[in-house]
């Protein structure tokens, strides 16, 4: 496939199928449980991992190889075995029952395919080079990861707070997007230099002196 177009989905409380009981299903499995997906894995083995998760049950799995009723019910499907004829079979199933499919290290037979993601709180940066590096997606995700330190969580969460005090307190539409417009910059520097009680003092005072002060 292309880059095809970007995009995050919602799996919180949706089935995901996990076709598969390795390492990268693994890895699908723990990704999606992360999300709050529910996951249901099909495969006649486990690793110890995914072996612990089903006992807890915290995942569903069905103890036999792949058939397409498997599909009922599925939002995605991964097909991460190491049989390329399963996978394939995986996939032209999710064809026909139109459920998107990722096929692992077969980004042509996939619908869909998995970035390479940092994350930060609420912030998230996905690399993809279409299928075309996988490796290439990592180092860019490394080199990022450099420059997106750990303060973009406490940077996302503030200004998520701000944007709720922006539009209860402020209502000329001019002075809030000022605001919208300089708070990311204005903030990230304050925590940068001062940390999170300086950002908040900052954005009290912003807050304060737009709501406060005629607009000439």
């Amino acid at each position: 496939m292309g880059h095809g177009y970007p995009v995050f989905l919602e799996v919180r409380g949706r089935l995901c199928l996990v076709v598969g009981g390795g390492a990268v299903a693994e890895r699908k499995a723990r990704a999606l449980l992360a999300q709050g997906a529910a996951v249901r894995v099909v495969s006649p083995t486990l690793t110890g991992a995914l072996a612990a998760e089903a006992a807890a049950g915290r995942i569903a799995h069905l103890e036999r190889p792949f058939t397409p009723t498997d599909l009922e019910g599925a939002f995605l499907a991964f097909a991460a075995t190491d049989d390329a004829a399963v996978n394939a079979a995986v996939a032209a199933a999710a064809d026909a029952a139109h459920v998107p499919v990722n096929v692992a290290d077969d980004p042509a037979r996939s619908t869909f395919l998995v970035p390479s993601t940092l994350q930060r709180g609420e912030v998230i940066v996905a690399v993809s080079t279409g299928g075309a590096s996988p490796a290439l997606a990592r180092r860019l995700r490394t080199d990022l990861e450099e420059k997106v330190g750990e303060e973009y969580a406490a940077l996302a969460r503030l200004l998520g707070e701000a944007r709720r005090e922006v539009l209860r307190r402020i209502p000329d539409p001019r002075r809030r997007q000022d605001l919208f417009t300089r708070l990311p910059e204005d903030l990230h520097r304050a925590l940068r230099d001062g940390g999170e009680g300086a950002a908040r003092r900052l954005l009290t005072t912003l807050l304060r002196e737009a709501a406060g002060t005629p607009r000439e």
